[in-house]
Formats: C-alpha cells, structure tokens, sequence
C-alpha cells in the first residue's frame, strides 16, 4: 500500500513542477508584511549606538568618532530589533530583497547629522532684583 502512495505523490511533483523559485532570475513575492533588509538615513542618525546594542547577531557597529555606521549583511537576519529601538527613526525596514552575493560584504555609511549649535544663553540682568 506504501509503494502506491509514493508512486501517486512522485507523479503528481512531476506533474506540478518545482515548488520553489528559481531566485533571483524568478523574483521573490513579498507581501505586506515582507522583511527585506535594513536601510539607514546617515542624514538624521545621532550615532547613540542604540541599533548596534539591540542587535541578536552583532551585525551592525557604529565608530562614533569616525562617523561610521556598518552593517554585515551575511550576519543581520532581519529581525527588525535595531528599527524598533532607533529612538531617531533613521533605520527602516526596506520590503524588497537585496540581490545574492558572492563575496562577503559589509556595507559603510557615513553618518552626515551635523548636531544643530545651541543657542548662546542669555547673560543674567545685573540689578533686576534690587
């Protein structure tokens, strides 16, 4: 009875072809809820270190006194940790797929978020309270 089990799903696979894709020349479906990978807006990133710090994998490092913001592609699993705890909002989840790779890489930003000057305190009036 087994052999005629196998043999009904053995023809009903060839029938049917494939059931994966043949990634990346058959684009991968997302759907709403897709998690591609993480972005970064080096414009509006403070360097707090935040998003290295929330990270499962270790896959993000931020140099602060260089301005660098890094991340290892082959070690981030897209979690969606760094986004939820970037205070600033300059990380998102980006819903289209990266293309494969080859070779390992780690991608650089340099951070561009100049810190706005404080306004210069007002001097203290001498005599107002005499």
């Amino acid at each position: 009875m087994g052999i005629f089990q196998m043999t009904k799903t053995v023809l009903r696979n060839l029938a049917r072809g494939p059931a994966t894709r043949q990634y990346p020349a058959v684009p991968a479906r997302t759907g709403p809820i897709t998690r591609g990978h993480v972005t970064i807006d080096p414009a509006t990133c403070r360097s707090c270190g935040l998003c290295s710090r929330r990270c499962p994998c270790v896959a993000i490092s931020i140099d602060k006194e260089a301005k660098v913001w890094e991340i290892d592609r082959m070690r981030c699993i897209a979690c969606g940790d760094c986004v939820e705890g970037c205070p600033f909002g300059s990380l998102t989840m980006e819903q289209a797929y990266l293309p494969p790779v080859v070779e390992h890489v780690v991608e650089r930003y340099t951070i561009t978020y100049v810190k706005p000057e404080r306004p210069a305190k007002k001097p203290a009036e001498e005599g107002a309270g005499a």
